[in-house]
């Protein structure tokens, strides 16, 4: 069981179901993406010395938990691609164009969840397909649930963090260019961050 699977299949009658983390099992319900306090930011490895670090700023989601059955539960986000932002305009401009995410193309990243493990605790993978310009591929993300809060204004909150790994190669992302002593500019393997809040839709 897991956090964020659809249409998972159902265990082997032999295997002992994972216990379902109880502050879960309260939180049955509809969520939405919370932009304002979501982060999702991704780290690459630059000039094969030093690592450039960036976020996308504009994005939406939602989050559908069943508490009773987390296996049930869906996700689901969206990434508007020109709102990349790795303090550097030069940098952003570049990475908007055909060189590498081609924004005028395709102006939108998306995940959409499809299966969850519970790895233990509060501890979950998740997987679900990536899509970047017109590569969709699978991509697993460890969570780590942080828990739930009700804000000064009301709202029910949920919060997630996690992490995965990529090589941006697999999504049609291949521009480069050689160092003089050997290597290249920009790393393949790319490392995606992800801390996520959402609020509980009233009703």
């Amino acid at each position: 069981m897991g956090l964020f699977g659809r249409n998972s299949n159902t265990p082997a009658a032999t295997a002992a179901p994972a216990a379902v983390d109880p502050a879960l099992a309260a939180l049955t319900g509809e969520y939405t993406v919370d932009a304002s306090h979501t982060r999702i930011g991704f780290t690459a490895r630059h000039a094969m010395v030093t690592n450039v670090r960036g976020a996308f700023t504009d994005l939406d989601g939602t989050l559908k938990l069943d508490g009773s059955n987390p296996s049930a539960s869906e996700a689901s986000i969206t990434v508007r691609m020109t709102s990349i932002d790795t303090g550097s305009d030069d940098r952003d401009n570049h990475l908007r164009s055909g060189d590498f995410f081609d924004v005028e193309t395709f102006p939108e990243m998306t995940f959409h969840s499809t299966k969850a493990e519970q790895l233990g605790g509060s501890d979950y993978r998740i997987t679900g397909d990536l899509t970047i310009k017109d590569t969709t591929r699978p991509l697993s993300i460890d969570l780590e649930f942080n828990g739930s809060a009700t804000d000064p204004f009301g709202n029910e909150r949920v919060g997630f963090e996690g992490s995965a790994t990529i090589l941006r190669s697999e999504w049609g992302l291949t521009w480069n260019a050689a160092l003089e002593a050997g290597g290249v500019l920009v790393s393949d393997k790319i490392k995606l961050n992800f801390d996520i809040s959402a609020i509980k839709n009233a009703g």
